[in-house]
Order: structure tokens, then C-alpha cells, then sequence
């Protein structure tokens, strides 16, 4: 790096996240510290670390870990690092600790404090894009005081409209209303758990867009005032406002509707004044018109796809803006290549309504091979506890084209085994295996609507499980000389899933 200021960064954050930022890290000749826990001491991600620092005893009711901003920040401090990663989740997106990491002289690598604040504010967003000229739905220039306000909108935009928390994200603070005689108890219920989760009541109206796609652009901005796009994720896949696949580019633009919101998360990017990573959210319907939701001031779950099909990586570029560097490409420079397709590893009961499972890894079999990519956060004997996000994992596969990405993506599911805790692997291959999946002509409503099964079955899947067993007890237990017999094994389950 050119005038290194950053030479250590606090990774306050756990799982595959940290895992992927720090060897990005240590690629740059930075040291990676990561933040030790008591509910989880020995957790994959720490292993992956130059080195650790144990979060400070917490009393019974304490601040979670990852929220601790006085701590988190105190750590960084004691231990002269430069800078702070926050990832994504947790606070990321909280002005809050990037205020205090400025104050203590500890680089945040992420968006200044005002842009932050300004963009969590779902109603200074829609300012800022009006300002880019950017086009947004019908709905409430600001704030819904009241109830009165709320039914007045409604006559206005009419039914059906949608009720979303200022401070907002993941689904919570949002209800949909269809008719006016839900009007009322909807407006209370969003104000209520905008309260509650976001210590903010404050919230606005929309019209609502029925089973729309959901289309964001990731775009990439440097303190000299350039700003680029890196294309755009297709993350329409989801169930109950939250994401479960995506891929890159979109099945749904052709070059002319790509240039145009391309074009716009720009523009509402150079509005906004930012710098650093961030994704412009929109919703497209069917007719092909576009519609701003809103921006993510970080770096992305999703942000692999975009990495496999430009070759990039974003987490190099964001570190290098927070060091203060200028951009290394220009947008010409920037060539989308193939087609990527992310699936998101859930320690979830699918058939129990994606319900978390806990428990030990007991055997793990990672799939390998050309265009296949594996961001872990778990290995054989890590403990799946009820304190934190159930995704232990991503698949990303890369292909020439989409159809050969899906085949390869199948594929890899089908290699890909854990055993101990139920996972979202079957899930997953069910989509891959969805005729409306494959066609590239589905939208928000996909699991309820094209969906048949939420699982998709191997044959002989139990004697699947059984060979993985036996190959992991060669794998842990047989002396040198046996290896040909551990390679037999494992050769016969290959010869297995090409029946």
C-alpha cells in the first residue's frame, strides 16, 4: 500500500465475514486482529487471525459483543491498531461508532459518519435521490406523524401501500397494507416495532409494488470524487424480506435498462457525497420500470458474486479508500465477465420453517474444482450456538453463462455435506433445480409462488451420509499406509452422485 497509515485492523466481527476480511488483510501486509468471546472461545474465525483480543467479562444483560461501540473501540485504542472493519450486520451501519473510531483516531473503513446517518434515514435517502434524479415511488414527502396523516396519503397513492420505519432494515418496521380497514392497526403495529427495534417510532408510506424483483447496483467511491459502478446482483430469492441466494449480473436487464440504473446508483452516490463500498437497493416491475428502496453503507453479504465476474476485490478496494488512496481503475476499466451465483449455507431446518438448528459439525466436506469458491466460517467440531446469525457459510460457483453457473452450482451442493446440524443445503438445491429458477423469469414471490418443494432430495442420500462418515473416520483415524483405501472411499461416493 502507498503511504501506509493503516498497518493493523480490528475486525469487530465474527464468522466468515472476518475470515474473508482478514486474509484480504494479510494479502495487503496488514495484521488482522480479531475479537475473542466468551460464546464461542474457540471459534473458526479466530484461528484465521495474526491475533486475538478477548472482549472484556460481560455481566448477566450486558450490551451483546458486537454492539459494545465503548468497547469495541476501547480495544482498538489499548492496542494502538489503526483501524476498524465492522463488516456487515451488527454496526455497520451505526454513525455512532464511526463517530467514536474518528474521535479516538482509529480509521474507519466505511462511509463518514454523515452519510451514514443520512442514508439509515430512509426519508433523508429519498431526498438525496431526488436530488440524483433518481426515480422513487409515490408516497409521503416525509415523516407519518399520525394516523390522520397515514389515511390522508392513502387516499391519495391508494391500496396497495406500504408502511416502512425510518431507521429500517431486514424486514422489521415494514407492513404492508392492502385496504383501508387495515389501515390503522398496521400504522400502530410499524410504529410500535420501529420503537422497538430501532429506539426510533418515526415512519413513512409508499405505494407498494406487488411481487416486484429486487435488483441492487454495488458501486465504489474514493475521496477524490470518483465514483464507479462494478454492475448490478440479482438477490430476488428471498423469504420474509431476507435474502438467500444471489448472482451477477441479473437475468432481468438487458444492457440499455443496466446502463440506466447503473447510471443512477451513481448518480445517487455522487448526491450523497459518499466514499467507500455500497450497494443502491431498487425494486423493478414488471413492465421494466425501476424504483429507488435504498442504500447499504457496507460491504454486502453478497459482495462474491460481483468479485468472481470483475475480478476485483471489493474489500482491498474499500481498505485502500480508508488508507486514503485513490481508486486504482476507472470505469472503462472495469469488464464483466461470465455469470456468478452465491448461495447462502444456513444452520436452518428448512422443513421446519427455516428454523435455526444448533449443535457440532460433525463432519464437513467441502466442494472444489474450477469457478468454485467457499467463504466458511465453520470447520469439523465448530458449535452452532443460538447467540448469533445462522449462516456458517457461502457457496459461490463462476461459469461462462448462466445455465453452466446453475449445473456447476447443483453440482457443488451436491458435494457440499455437513453433518451434526441441518442446513439450508437442500434448500438451495431445490432452487437450482426450479425450471422458473433456471428461466431467469421469477421475482420476490418465487418461494411461495414457484416453489414446490422447499427441499430437493438425492437418491440414496442416506448412503451418502454413511460414505461421508466412513470417509471422515479414514480421513481422522487411519495411519499413512491406508490413505489408498481413505482415496477408495471417497472415489466410490464421487462414482455415486454420477449414477
Amino acid at each position: 500500500m502507498k503511504n501506509k497509515k493503516i498497518k493493523s485492523i480490528l475486525i469487530a466481527n465474527r464468522g466468515e465475514i472476518a475470515v474473508r476480511i482478514a486474509k484480504t488483510a494479510k494479502k495487503m501486509g496488514i495484521k488482522a486482529v480479531g475479537v475473542r468471546t466468551q460464546k464461542e472461545p474457540d471459534a473458526f474465525y479466530l484461528s484465521e487471525m495474526d491475533y486475538t483480543l478477548d472482549f472484556p467479562e460481560q455481566e448477566k444483560g450486558a450490551i451483546p459483543e458486537f454492539l459494545d461501540i465503548e468497547n469495541l473501540v476501547l480495544l482498538a485504542k489499548k492496542n494502538k491498531i489503526s483501524a476498524l472493519h465492522p463488516g456487515y450486520g451488527y454496526l455497520s451501519e451505526n454513525a455512532r461508532l464511526a463517530v467514536r473510531c474518528t474521535e479516538e483516531g482509529i480509521i474507519f473503513i466505511g462511509p463518514t459518519p454523515r452519510v451514514i446517518q443520512d442514508l439509515g434515514d430512509k426519508v433523508i435517502a429519498k431526498e438525496i435521490a431526488a436530488k440524483g434524479k433518481v426515480p422513487m415511488f409515490g408516497g409521503s414527502a416525509g415523516v407519518v406523524e399520525t394516523l390522520e396523516d397515514a389515511q390522508k396519503i392513502a387516499g391519495q397513492i391508494g391500496y396497495p401501500l406500504i408502511i416502512k420505519a425510518c431507521s429500517g432494515g431486514g424486514g422489521r418496521g415494514m407492513r404492508i397494507v392492502r385496504c383501508a380497514k387495515e389501515l390503522r392497526q398496521m400504522y400502530n403495529s410499524a410504529v410500535s416495532e420501529a420503537q422497538t427495534a430501532f429506539n426510533d417510532p418515526r415512519v413513512f408510506i409508499e405505494k407498494y409494488l406487488e411481487n416486484p424483483k429486487h435488483i441492487e447496483v454495488q458501486i465504489v467511491a474514493d475521496i477524490f470524487g470518483n465514483v464507479l459502478h462494478l454492475g448490478e446482483r440479482e438477490c430476488s430469492i428471498q423469504r420474509k424480506h431476507q435474502k438467500l441466494l444471489e448472482e451477477a449480473p441479473s437475468p432481468a436487464l438487458n444492457e440499455d435498462l443496466r446502463k440506466k440504473m447503473t447510471s443512477a446508483a451513481v448518480a445517487l452516490a455522487k448526491a450523497a457525497g459518499y466514499v467507500s463500498l455500497g450497494t443502491v437497493e431498487f425494486l423493478l416491475d414488471k413492465d421494466k420500470n425501476f424504483y429507488f428502496m435504498e442504500m447499504n453503507t457496507r460491504v454486502q453479504v453478497e459482495h462474491p458474486v460481483t468479485e468472481m465476474i470483475t475480478g476485483l476485490d471489493l474489500i482491498e478496494l474499500q481498505i485502500r479508500i480508508a488508507n486514503g488512496e485513490a481508486l486504482p481503475l476507472t470505469q472503462k476499466d472495469v469488464k464483466l465477465n461470465g455469470w456468478a451465483i452465491e448461495c447462502r449455507i444456513n444452520a436452518e431446518d428448512v422443513q421446519a420453517n427455516f428454523s435455526p438448528c444448533t449443535g457440532t459439525i460433525t463432519a464437513l466436506r467441502l466442494p472444489q474444482g474450477k469457478g468454485i469458491r467457499i467463504d466458511q466460517g465453520v470447520v469439523v467440531g465448530s458449535k452452532i450456538t443460538p447467540f448469533f446469525d445462522s449462516m456458517i457459510a457461502k457457496l459461490i460457483t463462476h461459469g461462462a453463462n448462466r445455465s453452466e453457473t446453475i449445473a456447476k452450482t447443483f453440482e457443488a451442493l451436491r458435494q457440499f455435506q455437513v453433518r451434526g446440524i441441518k442446513t439450508t443445503i437442500p434448500f438451495a438445491k431445490a432452487v437450482m433445480n426450479n425450471e422458473v429458477f433456471q428461466s431467469g423469469n421469477f421475482d420476490t414471490s418465487f418461494i411461495e409462488k414457484d416453489l414446490t418443494s422447499v427441499v430437493f432430495r438425492e437418491k440414496d442420500e442416506e448412503l451418502f451420509a454413511a460414505l461421508l462418515s466412513i470417509n471422515n473416520y479414514l480421513e481422522q483415524n487411519a495411519p499413512a499406509q491406508h490413505q489408498v483405501e481413505n482415496h477408495d472411499a471417497w472415489t466410490l461416493k464421487n462414482k455415486i452422485y454420477n449414477m
